[in-house]
């Protein structure tokens, strides 16, 4: 009866061992008072997992309420922000974590079945998608109170705000289209309709244009952003007045469930989860270059900073596939837990989170060497993950 103790500290001492002898290597050196978290929303278990990203372990798991779908760290503040649905036809909530003792800190009220969060670069406001209710909750993050309503079609599923702020894209998944909304107004601007099961939205760094993922069909919808002249300028607006437009229906693969753009705008990649492709879109030209095979079930993809690389979720499997963008060719495959769902890099990006929605856990990946790492458990069914960084004084 005394080996299995004795089996256990020796593994234990050999990970000790092989988490020591890997640190100096592949691992920043942190200052002292460093802090970085990952937090994981679990739909199945209405908790958040919250990873010591430092130290690579589960620091604690946080009951939030039913159904938490998206999760979303402040900008400029300690908080976190996790959205829940609450049940069937009854009040969603925001849950606000205080990222600084990994505790709640309270709950915004929202309405029915809410789905995606928004956090405006300011901190200081929020936009909420609420999907049973058919509309966008304006969240007062300081005041933490709802401040605005905005109707839109039916079922928004996502939200996002142009960098510029001038702008805020809905996606309507059952009422398979798209809302623009100026936000300083808060009214819609432009609907455009015929992108069926509307989902994942992507807006280029110079806010000139929007792509949506029409997830229950095979296509892409590409906008035109509308622009306004700033007539505040000391010299012309180089850019002409122009209303919103719709620019192209671009044909990718089966099921598009979401868009991934490089950091630079170039190009983006459709993860196509039926035809287990992803499909890479130029888009300045509106271009489709093609389909290449990555998975079961490709439905989240990453890019590296620097934009060399995507790595590609494939959640009816148990890997991550490695796709090089200047070769336009897969990689490598990482092996992770069982139906990868969600990504997330590290601040310093060493590290890969991948969220594995069928086997509870969370594999941390060594980008420097595209290995798995380890796999850490979370609760039933995780599905986002936001990370956070900040020095404590």
């Amino acid at each position: 009866m005394q080996i299995r103790p004795l089996v256990y500290l020796a593994a234990s001492a050999l990970l000790a061992l092989s988490l020591s002898a890997c640190r100096p290597h592949d691992f920043p050196q942190y200052p002292a008072n460093y802090r970085e978290f990952a937090y994981v929303s679990n739909g199945g278990s209405g908790t958040v997992s919250v990873f010591d990203v430092v130290n690579v372990r589960l620091d604690r798991e946080l009951a939030v309420g039913l159904n938490p779908v998206a999760v979303a760290a402040s900008p400029t503040r300690n908080l976190v922000y996790v959205v829940t649905e609450g049940p069937e036809n009854g009040q969603g909530w925001v849950s606000v974590i205080n990222a600084e003792n990994n505790s709640l800190a309270g709950a915004i009220a929202v309405h029915r079945q809410p789905l995606a969060i928004e956090v405006a670069p300011s901190g200081d406001l929020a936009y909420v998608a609420n999907s049973g209710s058919n509309s966008v909750s304006v969240l007062d993050l300081k005041a933490r109170r709802e401040v605005g309503l905005i109707g839109t079609g039916e079922e928004p599923d996502a939200v996002k705000l142009s960098p510029d702020g001038k702008t805020l894209v809905v996606a309507n998944r059952r009422g398979n289209s798209v809302s623009l909304i100026d936000p300083a107004t808060r009214q819609v601007r432009s609907v455009f309709t015929g992108c069926p099961g509307a989902a994942d939205i992507v807006i280029l760094p110079d806010s000139s244009k929007t792509f949506v993922a029409c997830a229950a069909g095979h296509q892409i919808l590409s906008i035109a952003l509308a622009h306004t002249p700033d007539r505040s300028l000391t010299k012309p607006d180089p850019l002409p007045a122009r209303p919103d437009r719709m620019e192209a229906l671009l044909d990718v693969g089966r099921s598009p469930m979401q868009l991934a753009l490089k950091p630079d705008g170039g190009e983006l990649f459709s993860l196509n989860a039926l035809s287990d492709t992803i499909s890479e879109v130029i888009t300045n030209t509106n271009d489709v270059s093609g389909a290449t095979l990555m998975g079961a079930g490709p439905v989240r993809g990453l890019v590296t900073p620097d934009n060399a690389l995507i790595y590609v979720a494939n959640q009816r499997s148990q890997e991550v596939t490695i796709y090089a963008i200047d070769d336009g060719k897969r990689r490598g495959v990482i092996h992770v837990g069982d139906g990868p769902t969600a990504l997330a890099f590290s601040t310093a990006g060493h590290l890969l989170l991948v969220a594995d929605s069928r086997s509870n856990d969370l594999a941390v990946v060594r980008t420097a060497s595209r290995s798995l790492f380890t796999l850490l458990p979370t609760g039933r069914n995780p599905n986002a993950i936001a990370v956070k960084a900040f020095t404590q004084p």
